[in-house]
């Protein structure tokens, strides 16, 4: 779909009254080119009437123009919102594993530079439309001044089309290529920002991510950039050329062709040298439009990929109560995923588990075992690749898939902490917050008010605790914490495993917790322990007995017990 095309769609009113507009103006500038052209050739005939002509046609062009810009005002930044507004409700909509595959870089150029360069096309086409229509209505002129005169300049000009049409192709091509490289540029800012304590730490790495990323990519996106700039000023500078061997033309070359009045000559040349300046406008403008087409594209195929890859229902609305369960249960669940490091498939499962409402489960495992994919399973934002989910008897599927993720509040070892408590309604939010802060020992450190963090430039413990306590205030049956307690110091280490844990299950709340602190298995109702996506499970009078003798031996022994508690 070109620009044009989407233009029609996205806003058909803005089209239609520029279009009016511009053919109005149009009409404006052909009457005044008609009027000057009568004014030199026949100074003494000037009347009252021409003069309100003249003063007539110049109110209606700058009438036109204001015009066409508040519309475009109006039209182009909702068109523009729309955009984006649809590009996110399709991310929501894309199962996580498949917007993993899409990639970040991907989706912030899209939602940053593509929409910047469509919305500049925009802010340019009410301008291209009168450029368009004076042309237009230049020639309309030429034709009442000389038809076959005009007839030979449209078979010229069409020539000069030809060409430039064959010089601005490659230009277009340089601006796929650009915008390739800019996703790629733009995947190394988000390794600056994210991995900047790493590059820090290791020249090598710093420098040869300056010299073959960033710059090798910035280099790349300046090539094409260039080389298509390059292209366009080129086929500008021809149409140049074009323009001034018309005007030789008509001055020399047309007077030898067909005997003509000094009125019609110096109007050709006046209207001709007038339409120079629309002309030039015109082909400026392909550039910038041609940048659009680009980002319209980029945009568009993603926007495709999206609505291909987009299987669940995925609903914005508030839901009046989370559904109550009883059960969970995995039935033969599996998932795979290519290991590039050693080039071959991890599969996990097939799992089957059960999972009953008040219960606290402990998951533990080596690291890469699958334990993070399985819990991205349970919580719904993996569908499983066979087997099935059932709650309570009834199948997850991906039309009921969101309104089951809705039971869970988790924290992930990769976890995302917002600036405020977005998305709860609770009339007594801050209060309530105020209590949890104090008992996760931040009272000190972050204040609430109106749902908003006084701050979140915390240290990674800190920041845990927050986001424990947005999972807190969400209230849902079921808890899911991945490595929570990693970064938390010793002290509040405990606290969590004794106390916070404890209660949420007194509350009736499911707790599953991912954990490699051995210490604490005891207390768990369940612990599940899963090698390589396969899983082993072991009661509680089990790890009761090994952590009653885990305090006794050393490292070597403790490893040794854990694999085989015998």
């Amino acid at each position: 779909m070109n620009l044009l095309k989407f233009l029609l769609k996205k806003c058909r009113s803005l089209v239609v009254v520029t279009g009016l507009i511009a053919l109005f103006s149009g009409a404006c500038n052909a009457g005044l080119i008609a009027l000057v052209n009568l004014a030199i050739n026949d100074p003494d005939g000037t009347t009252a009437a021409l003069v309100a002509s003249f003063a007539a046609l110049a109110l209606g062009k700058i009438f036109t123009g204001f015009i066409s810009q508040v519309w475009l005002i109006r039209f182009s930044q909702q068109a523009i919102a729309d955009i984006r507004r649809e590009l996110v409700r399709k991310i929501l909509a894309v199962p996580l594993r498949q917007l993993e595959e899409i990639g970040g870089p991907r989706l912030m150029v899209a939602l940053t530079d593509d929409i910047n360069s469509i919305t500049a096309a925009f802010f340019a086409f009410p301008t291209l439309s009168v450029n368009i229509a004076i042309l237009f209505g230049g020639s309309i002129y030429l034709g009442w001044l000389s038809w076959r005169v005009l007839l030979a300049m449209c078979l010229f000009i069409a020539f000069g089309v030809c060409c430039y049409r064959l010089l601005i192709t490659s230009g277009f091509r340089s601006l796929h290529l650009a915008r390739e490289a800019e996703d790629r540029l733009f995947g190394h800012f988000r390794a600056l920002t994210e991995g900047i304590k790493e590059l820090k730490l290791h020249r090598e790495r710093r420098g040869a991510f300056l010299n073959n990323g960033v710059q090798s990519s910035t280099a790349d996106f300046q090539r094409h950039n260039i080389a298509a700039e390059i292209r366009f000023i080129f086929a500008h500078n021809w149409g140049h050329l074009l323009f001034f061997l018309l005007m030789g033309l008509i001055l020399f070359f047309l007077p030898t062709w067909e005997r003509i009045g000094t009125r019609t000559m110096s109007g050709y040349v006046m209207t001709t040298l007038y339409l120079m300046g629309p002309l030039a406008g015109v082909m400026s403008s392909i550039a910038l439009f041609g940048r659009a087409n680009v980002a319209l594209q980029k945009i568009e195929e993603l926007g495709l990929s999206l609505a291909n890859r987009s299987s669940e229902v995925c609903t914005v609305e508030m839901q009046e109560k989370s559904p109550d369960w009883h059960r969970l249960h995995l039935v033969g669940v599996t998932h795979s995923y290519h290991r590039e490091e050693e080039g071959s498939n991890f599969i996990l499962g097939p799992i089957d588990l059960t999972f009953h409402r008040g219960e606290l489960i402990f998951l533990g495992g080596g690291n890469g075992s699958g334990k993070s994919t399985l819990a991205k399973i349970i919580t719904g934002l993996y569908p499983p690749e066979t087997g099935e989910i059932r709650l309570d008897g009834k199948p997850i599927t991906d039309r009921n898939r969101d309104d089951y993720r809705q039971i869970f509040s988790a924290v992930f070892s990769d976890y995302f902490l917002f600036d405020s408590l977005i998305g709860l309604t609770n009339p007594q939010l801050d209060a309530q917050a105020h209590d949890y802060l104090q008992q996760l020992q931040l009272g000190h450190k972050v204040k609430i008010k109106n749902g908003v963090l006084s701050t979140t430039a915390l240290s990674q413990g800190q920041r845990k605790r927050l986001a424990l306590l947005t999972a807190y205030l969400e209230d849902r049956s079921f808890y899911l914490f991945d490595e929570w307690a990693s970064d938390q110091d010793p002290l509040f280490k405990e606290i969590f495993y004794t106390q916070l844990l404890p209660e949420l299950k007194a509350r009736g709340k499911t707790v599953l917790v991912i954990t490699h602190d051995d210490k604490y298995f005891h207390l768990a109702d369940r612990f599940i322990k899963l090698d390589y996506g396969k899983i082993e499970h072991r009661n509680t009078e089990q790890w009761k007995v090994i952590a009653g003798r885990l305090r006794s031996l050393t490292t070597v022994e403790t490893v040794q017990l854990l694999d085989d508690p015998k």
